[in-house]
């Protein structure tokens, strides 16, 4: 850990202005942006410092929405994913506008109410060069794109890979109603027994699914 500059002291907590709200280090937090027309920046608060004029600064590491990374936002990128960077910065800890919780992958996929200060990282990032780790990811459904959980997928009862609705000609509102589901490969493979299992709502929902073998 960085030493304290001579002036400053480190500080167990703060408390958001105008809240009851305690942030301490280690914790997910809201902050202002300079254009209020945007959505607040989510970042990860790594140090509390308060200085001889009793002004708190917080050293955080920053989170960036899929938009703000250099390949921008893609069809498998939900609405709540976030992408943990590689910037650090130091900024005034007034900017603090409240707290968050950024969830792993399949914690987010576990969660039966998502709040608006739920958020996901499945990805870290490298803001130079728009390097991801994991550089690879699985993939699902004949599109072959990684799972988005704001997107509903059915399981094929079969090979057991999953598929949107709309790839395998379903409304969603059809998908919802089916018990069971078998995929055009699996339905014409006359010798192949097929399990009574149920349907299942997503790749997220159940930890003991397997993804498929194709990574992307």
């Amino acid at each position: 850990m960085a030493k304290t500059r001579p002036g400053r002291k480190d500080l167990d907590s703060y408390t958001i202005r105008g809240t009851n709200k305690v942030v301490r280090a280690g914790d997910c937090v809201l902050m202002r942006p300079s254009d209020t027309s945007k959505p607040p920046y989510v970042a990860r608060v790594e140090k509390i410092e308060q200085d001889n004029r009793n002004n708190v600064k917080v050293r955080v590491r920053w989170y960036y929405r899929p938009e703000e990374s250099i390949g921008g936002r893609r069809q498998f990128h939900g609405a709540k994913e976030l992408f943990l960077s590689d910037h650090y910065d130091v900024q005034s800890a007034h900017t603090i506008e409240g707290k968050c919780v950024v969830h792993s992958f399949k914690n987010y996929t576990k969660l039966e109410n998502v709040g608006s200060e739920d958020y996901y990282c499945r990805f870290e990032y490298k803001a130079a060069t728009g390097a991801f780790t994991p550089d690879r990811v699985a993939v699902y459904c004949k599109c072959e794109m990684p799972y988005n959980p704001d997107d509903l997928m059915v399981q094929c009862e079969g090979c057991k890979d999953w598929y949107h609705p709309a790839c395998v000609g379903m409304t969603i509102e059809e998908a919802k109603k089916l018990d069971h589901f078998v995929c055009s490969e699996c339905s014409s493979d006359d010798d192949m027994k097929k399990p009574q299992a149920t349907f299942s709502a997503s790749p997220g929902a159940d930890g003991k699914v397997e993804p498929k073998r194709r990574k992307r």
